[in-house]
């Protein structure tokens, strides 16, 4: 028993350790549970094993060895763990039920070893996984299966990951996601934009409108059903509501020779706060979308706009020139006299809430550099987490650790591309595109 508490342990504090996380002290600990949580720490990441999935019926072979690969690229992508080459494996598992070489696991330092097996009939992708303690020698929860259509082996891969990730991290995943963003094609003064979505890594591409007039700020509705965006198809920009399943739209008019723009749904869809320009005056307003009523919020000659709500819908964060220069206010949800919360050096903008209520994300300008950084929802503990020409409109993932932004590259041919980037700032990942890409949304899990 001493033995199992101690290979226990072991693999705990490499938890810890892999994930850059902090343990409380030695007195919080004997007076409470163990409470773990996430920090800035750069620690080595936890090595894991993922051997090919067994094929189980004749046709699942392929399917078996992409299903792998999408595990494993999800996992290794966090930058929380490292997959150990398989050609370093010294067993190899031919059958789901074989009893795991937990040695020959620990000959090759894995701490974490995932099993699971496929198969495919009539149309239909099944796969059932493991995920086991190596140190422990013992399964880490119960194993699980999740079926398909074969189209939809993707979205399998990614909730085995999500599962993987929620088992090691005990927070939930998010790879079983998509995007909506704006694709970009053609010159740089002449750029074709239409909406597209497709997964959170970039697989999966569909396009929602065509590129007859520009689109901008696309956002996800709560349950991923709806998305919100600006569009120049009347010659002047106005909020628009699309229906993802149907791929149809109509707008949300505020009136002819007035500008709409920058929408934003409520946490429970039932309202959309966005910026309407009248005249020189921009302010932010909020419809109810079953009732149509509108309420203006702000009532200032500066320009108002980016506005988000905080997941509990009772505040919302916003940007604003009215101290002089653009700077992020946090107001009450029904309006009133908002609190200035960004005070460092440069121009804030595009804030946006994180699903978790912790942070608020941002875009900064200063010195002819652009930033995505994140702060806490007071303005305090200020970090920027990355550095480039220009670096705009962050968006977060579900579970509120990372953030995908678009990214332009310099000159007359420069292009936009989506980046993500994690909340320590330690892992910068390209989300790879058929053609540019910005104005990134990132929807909730499927």
């Amino acid at each position: 028993m001493k033995q199992v508490l101690a290979q226990a342990l072991v693999l705990g504090l490499a938890l810890v350790a892999a994930l850059g996380l902090a343990l409380p002290n030695a007195a919080q600990a004997q007076g409470g549970p163990l409470r773990i949580e996430i920090t800035e720490g750069t620690i080595e990441p936890m090595a894991y094993a993922v051997p090919s999935f067994v094929a189980e019926t004749p046709g699942a072979q392929q399917y078996a060895e992409q299903i792998t690969q999408v595990i494993a690229d999800d996992l290794t992508g966090t930058g929380l763990f490292r997959e150990i080459p398989r050609d370093a494996h010294i067993s190899r598992i031919t059958s789901f039920e074989s009893p795991v070489q937990f040695a020959d696991w620990k000959a090759i330092n894995a701490l974490v070893l995932l099993t699971g097996a496929v198969s495919e009939q009539n149309g239909r992708v099944t796969v059932k996984f493991r995920i086991w303690d190596v140190f422990a020698g013992t399964e880490l929860g119960d194993g699980m299966q999740f079926a398909a259509t074969s189209d939809g082996w993707r979205r399998l891969a990614h909730k085995v990951a999500d599962q993987v990730y929620s088992r090691l991290t005990g927070e939930s995943g998010y790879f079983d996601s998509r995007v909506v963003f704006v694709s970009e094609s053609g010159p740089k003064d002449q750029r074709a934009k239409r909406l597209a979505i497709m997964d959170y890594d970039g697989a999966n591409v569909q396009y929602l409108t065509d590129s007859r007039s520009i689109v901008l700020a696309p956002r996800f509705s709560p349950n991923g059903e709806r998305v919100l965006y600006t569009s120049y198809e009347t010659g002047e920009p106005q909020v628009h509501v699309l229906n993802v399943g149907a791929v149809q739209s109509q707008i949300m008019s505020a009136g002819g020779g007035i500008m709409s723009f920058a929408p934003r749904f409520s946490p429970d869809g039932s309202k959309v706060v966005y910026s309407v320009t009248s005249g020189s005056n921009t302010d932010i307003y909020m419809r109810d979308l079953a009732s149509g009523s509108t309420t203006q919020l702000t009532f200032t000659p500066a320009i108002e706009t980016a506005p988000s709500f905080s997941p509990d819908g009772s505040r919302i964060v916003f940007e604003s020139d009215r101290s002089g220069s653009q700077q992020l206010y946090v107001m009450p949800a029904s309006g009133g006299e908002p609190t200035r919360i960004s005070f460092g050096q440069g121009r804030y903008g595009t804030p946006v809430w994180s699903p978790r209520g912790d942070l608020i994300a941002f875009t900064k300008q200063n010195q002819g550099r652009f930033h995505i950084g994140v702060m806490r929802t007071d303005g305090s503990e200020e970090r920027l987490l990355t550095a480039s020409h220009l670096d705009e409109g962050p968006t977060w993932a579900p579970n509120g650790r990372v953030l995908m932004f678009s990214r332009e590259t310099q000159g007359a041919s420069g292009t936009s591309s989506l980046y993500s980037v994690d909340v320590a700032g330690r892992k910068l990942t390209r989300v790879r595109t058929p053609d540019g890409a910005s104005d990134p949304s990132w929807g909730p899990l499927q």
